[in-house]
């Protein structure tokens, strides 16, 4: 079986998973965004999924996604997030390169964004990385500290809030995450109910909890190893 092949297959299973999760919460699929977790392959595998209909990727580092989509350029529909923690100082190449950069999860990075992304002259769509669960070794702000970000973000003027993403504990049953995929959407609400944006954008759900993901309420899921292996 060829590489195109095995990457097709896994998408295909992947979308046919989705459409269930989506019926089964009254959903329509067409509401949630697959993002491939590219980092652990090469550029020729990205290129395979992206001929098997995948438009979204996602990339933890900035060095290791410059080094991958610098050559050939990218298709002009290719979306491409920044989802692992990035440091102020690699603010610049970052605005330079992502499409979205989900992981903003202090205030200093939102001005090191804002900075770069004026100086771009680009508005820079990001999300608020939230730590629902609490989890010391992960990044992410506190729930409490969520609405001072965004009335943060929303005021560089150039920083465009989307949303919200969680990244939600390694756990044997994809039950046990449904407890953080609420508590993001809960958040959301009560944002929603304080800021004039919608913040429609709810990432989060992996490759072993994105249906019970889906059934709370998101609309991108980060899906690694369930595509590339």
């Amino acid at each position: 079986m060829s590489t195109t092949t095995a990457i097709g297959d896994r998408i295909r299973a992947v979308n046919d998973a989705v459409a269930r999760a989506a019926a089964r919460s009254g959903r329509d699929a067409g509401g949630v965004t697959v993002v491939g977790v590219s980092k652990t392959v090469g550029r020729e595998v990205v290129d395979a999924a992206y001929g098997e209909g995948l438009r979204h990727f996602g990339e933890n580092r900035v060095q290791d996604a410059i080094a991958k989509f610098a050559d050939p350029v990218r298709p002009a529909d290719l979306t491409l997030h920044l989802i692992g923690q990035l440091q102020t100082n690699k603010a610049r190449p970052a605005v330079g390169l992502f499409d979205v950069i989900e992981s903003v999860d202090r205030p200093s990075l939102i001005e090191a964004l804002a900075r770069e992304a004026a100086r771009s002259g680009r508005v820079l769509p990001v999300l608020l990385q939230v730590n629902v669960a609490g989890e010391s070794q992960k990044a992410g702000c506190a729930p409490e500290e969520a609405a001072t970000l965004a009335a943060q973000a929303m005021a560089t003027g150039v920083l465009a809030l989307q949303g919200l993403m969680t990244i939600a504990p390694l756990a044997d049953d994809p039950e046990a995450a449904r407890p953080v995929f609420r508590g993001l959407r809960e958040l959301r609400d009560a944002l929603r109910d304080r800021f004039p944006q919608r913040l429609d954008i709810l990432s989060m759900g992996m490759s072993n909890d994105y249906p019970v993901a889906i059934e709370e309420g998101a609309t991108h899921l980060r899906i690694g190893r369930a595509i590339f292996v």
